[in-house]
């Protein structure tokens, strides 16, 4: 199964380091959470792990589904790392003229050869990400009239068209409404147990990261504040240092499941 490896990372934005030799892994079967306050480095990190951002520094490499050693991903063409790694990118243009259909079926792109039309590999694979995201209904409606949350949907199941080893989500649960959001953890979940994807995902609600991550790295103006599993990372004393303000985290009684609450200067109100 797909793995992806950050060793040392080193990134800049016009000329200032933003991120500072931090590390980590994808690993098949398991969620890797990107957290931090803005401008912390997370979308920086996932997308230089993607090759859309330069690395200055360390290096990204890549375990192939096929079991091939590690290789480093600046020496895969475009087309076979689109085949191992796909990004869902915060920044998406709003296709006009296309059907929801026609906007998943690109996500088959790196597996088409030459001219040829869809196999029936690719129409299962289109048919099923659409099924999972919940825009099957949707497949001959134009993407140019849908809402801002429906669009989101269309974009993530062209991404799981793609059916790649590793899965690369920039805040996937931007946008959505509450339903939507719990079923997109959900997705990512069944992505893992289910089908043994190696998934990285940038988060900004930290209970949405509790509730979804196998591992958490906490960034802290472009370095490694804590790496581990939630229990570990997602505590008071971390999270308090990181936002610069108190957060108690407990865990549900009934659940187990972490929950932040950031205290503010007014009390709740009952």
């Amino acid at each position: 199964m797909s793995s992806l490896h950050g060793d040392r990372l080193v990134l800049s934005h016009g000329g200032t380091t933003v991120v500072h030799g931090a590390s980590l892994t994808m690993t098949a079967g398991r969620v890797t959470a990107l957290v931090g306050p803005n401008g912390s480095g997370k979308s920086t990190l996932l997308r230089a792990l993607a090759r859309l951002h330069r690395v200055d520094g360390g290096e990204v490499t890549l375990g192939g589904r096929d079991g091939s050693p590690d290789r480093p991903v600046s020496l895969l063409s475009a087309r076979r790392f689109a085949r191992e790694v796909t990004l869902f990118a915060q920044s998406r243009p709003t296709p006009e003229g296309l059907t929801v259909g026609e906007v998943v079926a690109f996500g088959r792109h790196p597996h088409r050869r030459g001219f040829a039309g869809p196999t029936a590999e690719d129409r299962e694979a289109i048919e099923r990400a659409m099924r999972v995201t919940g825009v099957r209904d949707m497949a001959d409606r134009a993407a140019g009239r849908l809402s801002g949350g429906e669009m989101q949907r269309v974009w993530l199941a062209a991404c799981l068209s793609q059916d790649t080893g590793v899965v690369l989500l920039d805040e996937p649960t931007n946008h959505l409404d509450l339903r939507y959001q719990v079923e997109t953890l959900d997705l990512i979940r069944d992505l893992v147990e289910d089908h043994g994807v190696a998934v990285g995902v940038v988060l900004h609600d930290l209970d949405h990261a509790a509730r979804v991550a196998d591992r958490v790295l906490l960034l802290s103006s472009g370095r490694a504040h804590a790496d581990g599993p939630p229990s570990e990372v997602l505590t008071t004393d971390n999270l308090s240092a990181v936002y610069g303000i108190r957060i108690e985290v407990t865990a549900d009684p009934a659940t187990g499941r972490l929950r932040m609450d950031p205290v503010g200067r007014h009390p709740a109100h009952r």
